[in-house]
């Protein structure tokens, strides 16, 4: 069981392009608003074509978790979101 409120790391796999990291953040922002830029670790794949993405998320509750993961995952471009 988790413990709220608490730091809760989200990473997300999907496209190198700024469309993508622009629609995820706007996601993100929507459920936790308000993160500092800090909060965000980008890192691109060996080859470039593809970006990991990891947001430390100041969770409140089990469903704004859940929420942030439906929203994340609804985008037809993430590849993977743990």
């Amino acid at each position: 069981m988790i413990e709220f409120p608490c730091q809760f790391p989200i990473k997300i796999m999907g496209p190198a392009t700024d469309a993508f990291m622009a629609d995820i953040r706007a996601v993100v922002d929507t459920h936790s608003p308000g993160l500092p830029e800090s909060a965000w670790t980008i890192r691109p794949s060996a080859k470039g074509n593809f970006v990991g993405m990891t947001v430390m998320v100041a969770a409140v509750s089990q469903s704004q978790l859940d929420a942030i993961y439906r929203g994340i995952t609804a985008h037809p471009d993430v590849k993977m979101c743990l």
